[in-house]
């Protein structure tokens, strides 16, 4: 299987506010069970929701981290 590009910030600016775990972790270079487990062990550099037992990760998150202006609250 071939390995999916990691999306570009402009790509990423334009997705929905947030994203499912395997399209996050994407824009960090991971797949999705190194997502999963960043996230398990509290390590995932954006900031996730837990809605309904479903993981979804802010995008905004993303972009702060992705653009070097993550604080302990964006991120």
């Amino acid at each position: 299987m071939a390995k999916r590009p990691r999306p570009t910030l402009d790509e990423i600016r334009e997705w929905p506010p947030t994203v499912n775990v395997e399209l996050a972790g994407r824009a960090f270079g991971v797949g999705r069970s190194t997502a999963y487990e960043s996230i398990r062990l509290g390590t995932f550099p954006a900031r996730v929701l837990t809605v309904r037992k479903q993981s979804l990760v802010l995008t905004s998150s993303i972009l702060a981290v992705l653009e070097g202006t993550a604080t302990r609250e964006t991120a």
